[in-house]
């Protein structure tokens, strides 16, 4: 395709993927206060995990956190946004869709018959990262930081800034889970070998954990480990991946020949 065309495939691309989105927001903006009540949940609630249905376990604290706002249109762009990421969340299997219909020209003929697998897969591992985050991450990460040497202070949280801080690192770990599809993508076409990946091991393993010093809202080591493992066992399972579904050495030149 000349660069035009590829323009005007990445126009309809976008515009499309902006209409998926716009739809999830109108969808979600008249349910932002229920979702607001779900996001306070690791602000006001103890999780705890137990063996027997339903394994995980909500408990009220003992003292109850309020959201503050400072200016008037606070409130409501805190609903706009809240609105607006939890449209986007159900609108991510059709953005990946059309990311897939746009690198799909790049792929071979055979290949482009995974797209069912390649929007299921992504999708899938998007939502893993996002409940990882709010079922693991921030019901320790909120309680650190507000008990964080604050005897003798008293915390006044904007609702702003918590909606700004949680809805990050949700989308933050969505995006993260999406390594393996990545590297398998990569593979697939070509630019990456298992074999290079397995020797930049130990490489990824002091990324994974600077990545997630980055991206963990809390100086403890305790919940940088808890995002940095998962990250460094995403990448193994992308070169795992990689190995199995991943292009081998001479093979486009095969695909070429019986095209």
């Amino acid at each position: 395709m000349p660069f035009w065309s590829h323009l005007a495939e990445l126009r309809k691309r976008l515009v499309i993927s902006a209409i998926a989105i716009a739809i999830g927001f109108a969808a979600c903006f008249s349910f932002s206060e229920d979702l607001l009540g779900v996001l306070m949940m690791p602000l006001n609630m103890t999780m705890s995990y137990q063996a027997s249905f339903p394994f995980l376990v909500f408990t009220p604290n003992p003292v109850k956190h309020e959201l503050f706002f400072t200016t008037l249109t606070e409130p409501f762009m805190a609903h706009l946004k809240i609105a607006f990421v939890a449209g986007l969340i159900l609108a991510v299997p059709i953005i990946l869709l059309q990311i897939w219909k746009f690198i799909s020209p790049g792929l071979m003929p055979r290949e482009r018959r995974y797209t069912g697998y390649f929007v299921s897969f992504s999708t899938l591992f998007f939502a893993a990262g996002v409940l990882f985050c709010f079922f693991l991450l921030l019901p320790y990460a909120v309680p650190f930081l507000i008990g964080y040497k604050t005897e003798h202070l008293n915390p006044i949280i904007r609702i702003g800034e918590y909606i700004d801080f949680t809805l990050k690192f949700l989308l933050g770990a969505g995006a993260v889970f999406e390594l393996p599809l990545i590297i398998i993508l990569l593979s697939r076409m070509g630019i990456l070998q298992p074999a290079s990946l397995a020797k930049f091991r130990k490489f990824a393993f002091l990324i994974s954990f600077v990545i997630g010093a980055i991206i963990t809202p809390t100086p403890d080591a305790f919940n940088m480990t808890l995002m940095s493992l998962p990250i460094y066992i995403l990448y193994e399972i992308g070169i795992l991946g990689a190995r199995l579904f991943g292009r081998k050495r001479g093979t486009h030149t095969t695909d070429l020949t019986e095209t």
